[in-house]
C-alpha cells in the first residue's frame, strides 16, 4: 500500500525557485479537489505575505477555479467521477500541467514546514485557510504531527518497552482489529502489516492510558494516522490527541463527554432545523443513533477516507468544531428527503446516501459546513447547563440509594425481632401496603 513514512523535522523542503512560481510564468494549472476549497480566501492575511508568496496564492486561487470549471464540464459529459486516492483530481485539459501544480503545492507547503513558528504566530488565520482547502498527501504526516506537537514526545521512547509488556485490552483489541478499515489493502489479511502495527499502537496506548484502556471505535483514528506515518509516530500523535483534543474524555467508560456533545448537537438541531428536530422526536428517531459514531470516529466511519480525511485535516486544528459543523451541514442539505421518511427510512439514509454524496466534491461538504452557525460562547454555556443536569441526576441518585438503604437496614431488623402477637393483621397489612408504595415512589 502507498503509505509514506513521516518525513523527519529536520527533513523540511526548502522553498526553492522554480519556473512555475516566476512573476512571468503564464500558464496555469487545475488545482487537486485535495487543495481547492471556495469556502476560503488568503486574502485575510495577505499583509503578512511577501510578494513571492502573494503570487504563488494567486496562482493556486486561479488553479481552483479552473478545476471547478473543468470539472464541472467533465462531469456534465461523462457523469461524476469518484476520486480514487487522497491526491489528485484532473481532467484532461489539465493533466499535461499536471507536474507544475504540484511543483507549487510542494513549493508552498515546502515554505510552510520550514518557517512553520512563524507560520503559526504570524500567519495563523492563512494557515488555517489552507488547511480547510486540504493538506496535500505528501505533507500530512509532517503537519500532523506539528499541529498537535507530537513531534518531539518523551513517551515515545517508551514505545518499544510497551510492547513488550501484556495488556489486559489484547483480546479486546484482537477482536476489533479485523473490523477496522476491512476493505483497505494496508488493514486486509489476519498477518498482515496493518493489523498488527494496529494492534500495537492501541496495546501500547490502554498501558500507558489505563483508565480508557481500549474503546471500540479509537482504531478507526489509529488507522488513519498509520496511513500517513510509522507507528512510532502514530502513537505520540494519538496520544496527543487523546489528551489535548477532547478525545480521552470521549472515550472513557462513562462516556460523558459524548453526552454533552450529543446534547450541544441537539440544541443546534433544535435551534437551526426546528422542523426536522420535530420529525425525528415524532419518528423516536435519537440524535445519538445517527451522531455518536460521528463524534467517535470523526466521521471515518461515515465518508470514503478522501473525505474523511480533509474533515481529520480540518479537526487537528480547530479541535471538535468541525465536527457539529459537517453533522449540521449534512442535516441542511438532507432536510427535505429527511422529513418524508419514517424511522428505518432514515437509518437506511443515514447509512447509504449520505455516506457518497461528497464523493467527488468534498469542498462543497467544507463549504456548506463554514456556513453553519456555530456560536463559541453558546456552547460553553450549554456545557455548564449539562453539567449542572448531571449532577442533579448523580444527587437523586445518591438519595434513592440511600432511602433504600434505610429500607434494607429497617427490614433487615425487623426480620430479627420475635413477632408481636399484640399486632393486628389488619395493622400490619396497612404497613405493608404503604412499605410497597413507598418503595414505588422512590423507583419512579
Amino acid at each position: 500500500p502507498d503509505i509514506p513514512a513521516a518525513p523527519a523535522p529536520a527533513r523540511v523542503f526548502p522553498a526553492m525557485a522554480s519556473p512555475a512560481a516566476s512573476p512571468d510564468s503564464s500558464s496555469h494549472e487545475a488545482l487537486s479537489s485535495v487543495n481547492s476549497a471556495p469556502a476560503c480566501s488568503p486574502a485575510s492575511d495577505s499583509e503578512n505575505l511577501s510578494p513571492d508568496e502573494l503570487e504563488l496564492l494567486a496562482k493556486l486561487e486561479e488553479q481552483n477555479r479552473l478545476l471547478e470549471a473543468d470539472s464541472k464540464s467533465m462531469r456534465s459529459m461523462n457523469g461524476s467521477r469518484r476520486n480514487s486516492g487522497s491526491s489528485l483530481v484532473s481532467s484532461s485539459s489539465a493533466s499535461s500541467n499536471l507536474s507544475h501544480l504540484e511543483e507549487d503545492t510542494w513549493i508552498l507547503w515546502g515554505r510552510i514546514v520550514n518557517e512553520w513558528d512563524e507560520w503559526r504566530k504570524k500567519k495563523e488565520k492563512l494557515l488555517k485557510e489552507l488547511i480547510r482547502k486540504g493538506i496535500p498527501h505528501h505533507f500530512r504526516a509532517i503537519v500532523w504531527q506539528l499541529l498537535c506537537s507530537a513531534t518531539d514526545m518523551p513517551v515515545k521512547n517508551q514505545y518499544s518497552e510497551l510492547l513488550k509488556m501484556s495488556s489486559p485490552c489484547e483480546k479486546l483489541i484482537r477482536r476489533d482489529i479485523a473490523r477496522t478499515y476491512p476493505e483497505h489493502e494496508f488493514f486486509k489479511g489476519q498477518d498482515s502489516l496493518g493489523q498488527e502495527v494496529l494492534f500495537n499502537v492501541m496495546k501500547a496506548y490502554s498501558l500507558v492510558d489505563r483508565e480508557v484502556g481500549y474503546c471500540q471505535g479509537s482504531a478507526f483514528i489509529v488507522g488513519l494516522l498509520l496511513m500517513q506515518m510509522p507507528e512510532e509516530e502514530a502513537f505520540c500523535v494519538f496520544v496527543r490527541l487523546m489528551q489535548e483534543y477532547r478525545l480521552r474524555e470521549l472515550f472513557k467508560p462513562s462516556m460523558a463527554e459524548l453526552g454533552l456533545c450529543i446534547y450541544q448537537f441537539e440544541y443546534m438541531l433544535q435551534e437551526q432545523l426546528p422542523e426536522l428536530n420535530i420529525h425525528f422526536r415524532s419518528q423516536s428517531f435519537l440524535t445519538s443513533m445517527y451522531a455518536s459514531s460521528w463524534f467517535l470516529t470523526l466521521f471515518l466511519t461515515t465518508f470514503p477516507l478522501p473525505v474523511a480525511t480533509r474533515v481529520f485535516d480540518i479537526f487537528m486544528y480547530e479541535g471538535l468544531e468541525i465536527v457539529f459543523r459537517v453533522g449540521m451541514a449534512l442535516l441542511q442539505f438532507n432536510q427535505a428527503e429527511l422529513i418524508q421518511l419514517d424511522m428505518e427510512g432514515m437509518s437506511q439514509f443515514f447509512q447509504k446516501v449520505i455516506p457518497h454524496q461528497f464523493d467527488s466534491c468534498p469542498d462543497k461538504l467544507i463549504l456548506k459546513a463554514y456556513q453553519v452557525k456555530y456560536n463559541p460562547k453558546k456552547m460553553k454555556r450549554l456545557e455548564k447547563e449539562y453539567a449542572a443536569i448531571k449532577n442533579k441526576e448523580m444527587e437523586e441518585q445518591i438519595e434513592i440509594k440511600v432511602s433504600f438503604s434505610s429500607i434494607a437496614d429497617a427490614s433487615d431488623a425487623a426480620s430479627r425481632l420475635i413477632p408481636s402477637p399484640i399486632l393486628p393483621p389488619q395493622r400490619l397489612r396497612t404497613e405493608n401496603r404503604l412499605l410497597k408504595q413507598r418503595i414505588e415512589t422512590l423507583e419512579k
